[in-house]
């Protein structure tokens, strides 16, 4: 290997490794992390082909984005997670009149980064968090001032800084959430948001609660005990008594290991079964063929 190669090889492995040592508990964290990107991607998908097998002049309903709130395509099926089921009530929330000052109090009570702002009838209006206070005691502190020729966004921000109130320096309008909407959907906005909390709103725009996205994640994401519960439900409807008794599963980290001695034909489908199983990551297929 010449210097050059050298030199790249060590710069890809220097790509690889983490900037700082992993705390306890950081890979558990990842998994959770790739598992509740599965999920989402998984909702992603569905929508998708919802969208695809719509009737010709049937207008399905959009995805859910920034711009608009995601709303129920039809009534969800039996078990599916709403956001009303796991948001937080009451939810803590500000007049558009209160100085920054006292912003700044309130979000570090109530020990958020952002809060939504509403008006006298509790309609959300905007949400401040904390980049936009920074903003503020940043340009107080330092006093800077944006050029003829500033890019639009310093300008914004600048013009923002200049507030006094949470009218002025709030993120307007507010990206809310339906509390009828699937946790499915509003993990989706959250993560196209690249926000921490949603206020939840009702169709006429009122503060009814707020979700957390790590309320979100544990929704989305089941333990491998609720895993190997509808496991074992796949191998009662797909085995016969005398057949399903020899078969095991195990789950662990949402990986199913399947052992025992069935029929080949009767194997394949109890692994396209346990495939189709929501948060199973992967399926380690040990069953053996009777002989």
């Amino acid at each position: 290997m010449n210097r050059h190669e050298n030199f790249s090889a060590e710069a890809e492995a220097r790509r690889d490794l983490p900037s700082r040592p992993w705390s306890p508990g950081e890979a558990e964290r990842q998994d959770t992390l790739i598992r509740y990107l599965g999920a989402v991607a998984s909702a992603a998908a569905r929508h998708a082909r919802a969208e695809e097998q719509a009737p010709a002049g049937v207008t399905a309903h959009p995805a859910p984005s920034a711009a608009s709130p995601p709303q129920p395509s039809s009534p969800p099926g039996a078990g599916v997670p709403l956001v009303r089921d796991v948001m937080d009530v009451p939810a803590a929330s500000l007049r558009d009149d209160l100085p920054y000052r006292d912003i700044a109090r309130l979000l570090a009570r109530e020990q958020v980064g952002a809060i939504p702002v509403v008006d006298d009838e509790d309609h959300v209006v905007g949400v401040v968090s904390e980049s936009d206070l920074l903003a503020k005691v940043a340009f107080e502190a330092s006093g800077h001032r944006v050029g003829r020729i500033g890019r639009l966004r310093e300008r914004r921000i600048h013009g923002k800084a200049c507030g006094e109130t949470a009218a002025d320096l709030m993120t307007s309008p507010a990206i809310t959430v339906l509390p009828g909407a699937t946790v499915a959907e509003a993990a989706w906005l959250a993560a196209l948001s690249r926000l921490k909390r949603l206020p939840v709103t009702d169709r006429g725009g009122r503060l009814v609660g707020v979700v957390r996205r790590n309320a979100l994640l544990q929704a989305l994401i089941r333990d491998d005990v609720e895993i190997r519960a509808e496991v074992v439900a796949r191998i009662e409807s797909c085995c016969p008594p005398g057949d399903r008794e020899s078969v095991e599963a195990a789950v662990h980290d949402g990986i199913v290991e399947l052992t025992g001695n069935i029929p080949a034909a009767e194997a394949a489908r109890l692994v396209a079964e346990v495939e189709g199983i929501a948060d199973v990551v992967e399926v380690k297929n040990l069953l053996t063929a009777e002989t």
